[in-house]
């Protein structure tokens, strides 16, 4: 599998990304600076990190969704090539239009971290195929917009369509529906709170994280 990450200027967890592939596929990652005009040829997933980007000034990942190389992420995902989005890169997806719905601020107003457990809603994405019988699993919240908010309509199109992917067990920013991972029609992009790249070995609490990055290998 050939990956790559995107590092916008405030992204913090792109290091993560990086290390967490790598290791859970044994395949080397390669780092894109968010002022390139075009990416690697022959990618089969490109992350897009969780951080601050660009301070999240104006909102959490609007200036992000203008950089430049976020055209040839749209054009990679138009594509067919897996687009995966945590935590402000959800948010960035979101800015970007590469998702419907918007992440606004906790309902509690406070900056979440801590282990949290999800229910995958839907296991038969790219993303996903490799939980198979696995209902629950344990991830990392970090974010303080993390709550998922989408229009009625919008939200009973992504239920009766398969389009979300995670659900919060015990629902910790106010998430519409409880979702905490949504994919695109298409079933190629994928954005969700929870860090993947904080829990794929156990001594990190969970290695639940690395079953998505197999996935995604498995699928490419």
């Amino acid at each position: 599998m050939s990956a790559a990450v995107i590092v916008f200027p405030g992204s913090n967890c792109d290091r993560d990304c990086k290390v967490a592939i790598e290791r859970s596929t044994g395949e080397p990652v390669q780092m894109v600076w968010h002022q390139e005009t075009s990416l690697p040829e022959g990618l089969d997933l490109i992350v897009l990190p969780g951080g601050f980007s660009y301070g999240d000034y104006l909102r959490c990942g609007a200036m992000a969704a203008q950089s430049p190389v976020m055209q040839a992420v749209k054009q990679a995902a138009d594509d067919g090539v897996a687009v995966l989005g945590i935590c402000n890169g959800f948010q960035i997806l979101c800015e970007a239009g590469m998702l419907p719905g918007a992440l606004l601020r906790n309902a509690g107003l406070k900056y979440v971290c801590k282990p949290i457990s999800l229910t995958v809603a839907n296991a038969q994405t790219r993303f996903t195929a490799g939980y198979q019988g696995q209902r629950e699993v344990i991830m990392t919240q970090g974010n303080g917009d993390g709550n998922f908010f989408a229009e009625p309509e919008e939200l009973a199109r992504l239920e009766g369509e398969g389009q979300v992917v995670f659900r919060y067990v015990d629902n910790p920013n106010g998430s519409a529906a409880n979702i905490a991972g949504i994919q695109n029609a298409r079933g190629n992009v994928l954005g969700m709170m929870p860090h993947p790249d904080r829990a794929f070995e156990a001594e990190l609490g969970s290695a639940d994280g690395a079953t998505l990055f197999r996935s995604i290998y498995a699928a490419a």
